[in-house]
């Protein structure tokens, strides 16, 4: 199995909004590749609790079968089509995958 973690820091204005109005538009927009293709075993997409001291403003978190089942997902037209609007809005990107 691959973990996929992916945490992001958003510019303070984006494409005419806030940052928290391009949060929740974001994690709308991951939430919405959950289930794109089969193998996908956990998805999770998480904002930052107001008060924690964190580091990045979302992060999602994929838990794949395997080394295919992320590229599919990558390459996949729900997953491509938000990339535009991410890339928009993202200050800083981190991402880290390995097998567990």
């Amino acid at each position: 199995m691959i973990r996929h973690i992916v945490m992001w820091t958003l510019h303070e204005q984006a494409e005419g909004a806030d940052k928290a109005v391009n949060l929740q538009k974001a994690k709308g927009l991951l939430l919405s590749c959950a289930e794109v293709v089969p193998g996908i075993r956990a998805f999770e997409v998480a904002t930052a609790t107001p008060g924690m001291d964190c580091t990045n403003d979302l992060v999602l978190h994929m838990l794949l079968d395997d080394a295919q089942v992320l590229a599919a997902y990558q390459n996949h037209p729900d997953h491509l089509a938000i990339k535009p609007f991410m890339k928009a809005i993202v200050k800083e990107r981190r991402c880290m995958d390995f097998m567990v």
